[in-house]
């Protein structure tokens, strides 16, 4: 339908070949947009909700995804918020639904073409079962990467069959419930179209069609011109079935003179059936989950990777007292963890990973850990980490504790691509002991956690036991909203060497950290005023040194302009500059890809050699992206010159820019950017954390459908290289260690594509709703040269129950309430119904979801259940959800408001009426 630029947000008007939909005067729609509106309506009716319930006002100032985050989080809590985590999860949304076009380019279900419409519909329906269970498992990535997939399916709906031209103005409901039919469809042998000589009728449908009502969709022929008699050809340049004979096309995908109606109502269904999937997953999931799947939530989640062998007894009790002070100290702040997460490890042992949104169960589950074992000194750490990093959200903060090194190097390279994969930062505090038996391991050492540690734009702190304590304030600085960095530099070995920062006025807690032994620095400020590293408490900042980590906090006072420091030392260190605004920017490196419906798609691993690199990036302001101007976006050496790399950009509207760059930097790189606040009117620059390289070698897999518990799951995968041909070594891992089977090694010749399948196994006794991150790597034989691809597998127990819980309302005593509404404060009415869940798999929650008054419900367990609502005669609609066992969402509705100027006493209502989904469309 509506091809997607995968990431650019809600872009209304864009020029070129990546738009399906074409403007007339003006003005476009495409996924991204239609998929934009309905997730902004839905999550401001959910913050509202939320809101109000708390007995807060919903206060908000714009329509941008800052300002709608800010209002959602800001009435009960103090500080700056930041929409970054909103952008990114929209985003990952809406990648997955432009890469439908081109990973699903010649598959009529998931563009409803060819009259696959019972396919279609199972895509979405068992797209929705995986959505909800990943959900209920907290594996809110995996959930938005499907939601992105059946979005574009159920809107291409809209525009590719009849529905539209058969008169409806309403959704097809029937495609988000598998339990009711898909009823007059066309058959394979009715004719459904006339020919259209000159390709652009108003409406090509046979009358008889749409006096029978049939439902039909138009054929697609990427490959092949042929399609049955009599058929509707989808239209287009890139169909070929358009021009064998009855020619022409029905899609709506574009706006032209002939179909304005027709596009336009497609695109008003297209939002409003994405507004009813959206409410029927908050519904299933809770208002709170829900949010947390799109990204509304504070700061990253705290996510702790400990040793617990038993040389780790002081390590333990510093990461436990951490955990207490951030817990206590930031609660009812915007600085509170969103989410807590521990992942122990030991030899041979790690896990499991604990996660949860309660403070006082992480603190128990804190405390619960002891120091045993071990014995040898290297330690499972990678694999504790390796489990962190997988779930763990997207740009989290990561503290490893070890005073060991890797048993499991092997896992280095995989721990590598999940940190560029996740964008995550992992600092490791690294401490020493004379009290275990160290073996030999040559592969490894303390420099492995180094490596990594720069490579996420993390820290790599080495102390004594005595010391840690006083290093874990790093976790205190980086548990907050709005973090940004502005610096980050690495040199080994060192030299004397000037580094110059700006800082701009929006900035907070500006902080700086050097990690590097037998050094000297000197910071100066815009005025000269300069302070050296002997000055622990000076007229810039306070000092504090511990083990090999300088940290040095500015001053409140605010001092906008160039900043310097002059760091001296022939040992390697790193160098990093970090404050909190909510001035920052997200982004993805991009390849195109053509087709019917062309666009861009995340790539999947790193940037290839032999091309120019393209960069998805996002700007975001204090006052939404109106409110800065970006003034030149690049690719900076970490280990090597200040410059610029040049680029062009091109503004795609809504602070969404597509960065070219031709010229890449030798090594690892980051992003840096350098614009004006409006808002202040100074300049501001930031800078990206992960590191990135290119590489010759590119990895192709697409995982198309989840998997069963104990049911084979095959992954077609190509490798090729642009550089020498030769024997690369095929490495995979999966952080739930299932079974797997797949080559070690594929011969590739250059500039071809060598294919190879991965079989992988979740056992019998998985839990539905399981997230699998798998990660294949691909190595040349010098080990020079090597690439990766992260996919993510959803396990999903079949499901045979699609019927949603049913309501019958008895009874509805209102007979007190007055004619006049104004006098409505002293009297209440009730309403009484039974809710069954007839042979299903239970009614598992009951809630309201529209009405102030109260409700009460007897025992879950009883076959039916009583639902009681009280409500003051103020409040004259209910709507009582209720949620089955697999997520299957049945809605209760009643009113007692008059109609058509009746008195409410007077009306003859009937006593209930159950409604699936109730939904206005929206039009764009």
């Amino acid at each position: 339908m509506m091809a997607a630029l995968g990431l650019a947000l809600i872009m209304l008007s864009l020029s070129g070949p990546t738009l399906a939909f074409v403007p007339i005067g003006g003005g476009a729609s495409t996924h991204v947009s239609i998929t934009g509106t309905a997730l902004l309506q839905k999550v401001t009716e959910t913050c509202r909700a939320l809101v109000e319930a708390a007995g807060q006002e919903f206060k908000l100032t714009g329509s941008s995804p800052e300002e709608i985050v800010q209002a959602c989080l800001g009435p009960t809590a103090t500080g700056q918020v930041s929409g970054a985590k909103f952008h990114s999860a929209l985003q990952e949304i809406y990648t997955q639904n432009g890469l439908v076009d081109r990973d699903f380019v010649n598959s009529a279900p998931h563009h409803f073409n060819s009259e696959a419409f019972l396919q279609g519909r199972s895509l979405i329906t068992q797209g929705m079962v995986a959505i909800k269970a990943n959900i209920r498992i907290d594996n809110f990535r995996a959930a938005r990467e499907t939601l992105g997939k059946i979005l574009h399916t159920l809107q291409d709906f809209y525009s590719h069959s009849n529905w539209v031209e058969l008169g409806n103005k309403e959704p097809y409901i029937n495609l988000i419930r598998s339990d009711l039919p898909l009823d007059n469809l066309a058959d394979y042998n009715t004719a459904t179209c006339s020919d259209c000589a000159s390709g652009t009728c108003p409406n090509s449908i046979l009358p008889n069609i749409l006096q029978e009502n049939k439902l039909t969709s138009g054929y697609m022929g990427v490959f092949s011109p042929t399609k049955p008699k009599g058929k509707c050809s989808h239209g287009g340049k890139s169909d070929l079935t358009s021009t064998t004979h009855p020619r022409g096309g029905i899609n709506k995908d574009e706006l032209s003179s002939d179909n304005v109606a027709f596009h336009n109502t497609a695109v008003n269904l297209a939002t409003a059936a994405s507004l009813q999937l959206l409410e029927d997953i908050r519904s299933a999931v809770g208002d709170d989950n829900f949010l947390r799947m799109v990204g509304i939530a504070r700061p990253s989640a705290l996510c702790f990777v400990i040793d617990t062998t038993g040389s780790m007894s002081d390590d333990i009790d510093a990461a436990r007292q951490i955990t207490y002070d951030i817990i206590d100290s930031k609660k009812g702040t915007q600085d509170e963890p969103s989410e807590y997460i521990l992942v122990p490890f030991n030899d041979p042992e790690y896990g499991p990973m604990i996660r949860t949104t309660d403070a006082d169960k992480m603190k128990k589950e804190i405390a619960k850990l002891t120091a045993n074992g071990g014995g040898d000194v290297p330690e499972m750490c990678l694999s504790g980490l390796q489990v962190a990093l997988s779930g763990a959200p997207g740009s989290s903060f990561i503290y490893v504790f070890t005073d060991a090194i890797a048993k499991d190097i092997e896992l280095k390279d995989t721990i590598d691509a999940l940190i560029s994969s996740t964008k995550t930062e992992v600092s490791f505090f690294m401490t020493s002991s004379s009290r275990r038996r160290r073996r030999s391991l040559r592969a490894a050492s303390f420099e492995d956690y180094k490596d990594l540690a720069l490579a996420s734009g993390g820290q790599a702190i080495q102390v004594s036991k005595r010391e840690l304590p006083q290093a874990t304030d790093i976790i205190l600085d980086t548990s907050t909203s709005a973090l940004v960095t502005v610096l980050q530099r690495a040199r080994n070995p060192g030299k004397q060497e000037t580094f110059t920062f700006m800082l701009d006025e929006s900035l907070e807690n500006i902080t700086i950290y050097i990690t590097g032994t037998s050094m000297t620095f000197t910071l100066t400020n815009p005025t000269g005023l300069s302070q050296s590293q002997s000055e622990a408490n000076g007229k810039l900042g306070t000092v504090q040194t511990v083990g090999n980590l300088r940290r040095i906090r500015l001053n409140t006072d605010k001092q906008t302009g160039i900043w310097q420091i002059n760091i001296n030392t022939n040992q390697a260190y790193t160098l990093k500059v970090t404050g909190q605004s909510t001035i920052t920017f997200i982004y993805d490196f991009v390849e195109s890809f053509e087709g019917p419906h062309p666009g861009y798609a995340v790539l999947p691993g790193r940037p290839q050699a032999s091309q120019p690199v393209t960069l998805m990036l996002s700007v975001m302001g204090r006052k939404g992206p109106s409110s800065v101007n970006v003034g030149n976006v690049g690719l900076v050496a970490v280990s090597g010159a200040e410059a610029f790399t040049n680029s062009t950009l091109t503004d795609m509207g809504n602070g969404n820019f597509l960065v070219t760059v031709d010229a890449v930097p030798e090594g690892e790189f980051v992003i840096a950017l350098k614009g004006t606040d409006k808002v202040s009117n100074s300049e501001f620059q930031r800078q990206s954390t992960t590191q990135m390289s290119i590489s010759k070698v590119k990895i192709q897999a697409v995982v198309d459908s989840s998997v069963e518990p104990g049911s084979q799951f095959k992954l077609p995968f190509s490798v090729m290289t642009e550089g020498p041909g030769g024997q690369y070594s095929i490495s995979a891992k999966n952080d739930k260690n299932f079974p797997m089977s797949f080559p070690s090694s594929l011969a590739l010749s250059t500039g071809q594509y060598a294919n190879a399948t991965l079989i992988i196994t979740p056992p019998n006794n998985t839990p539905s709703g399981t997230d699998v991150t798998l990660t294949l790597d691909a190595k040349s034989a010098s080990g020079v040269d090597s690439n990766y691809a992260v996919l993510r597998l959803s396990v999903v127990t079949k499901i045979t129950d699609f019927v949603p819980p049913q309501c019958e309302v008895f009874s509805v005593l209102a007979a007190d309430c007055p004619r006049d509404a104004s006098q409505c404060r002293p009297f209440l009415w009730q309403l009484s119904a039974n809710l069954t869940d007839g042979n299903g798999t239970g009614i598992e929650s009951i809630f309201l979801r529209q009405g102030n008054g109260s409700l009460s419900y007897t025992s879950m367990s009883s076959p039916t259940i009583q639902a009681n609502y009280n409500a003051s005669c103020c409040s004259q609609i209910v709507e009582i959800i209720a949620v089955d066992k697999i997520g299957n969402v049945g809605k209760c509705y009643h009113s007692i408001a008059p109609t058509g100027g009746s008195p409410a006493l007077t009306l003859s209502l009937p006593l209930w009426l159950c409604l699936l989904v109730s939904v206005f469309a929206m039009r764009l």
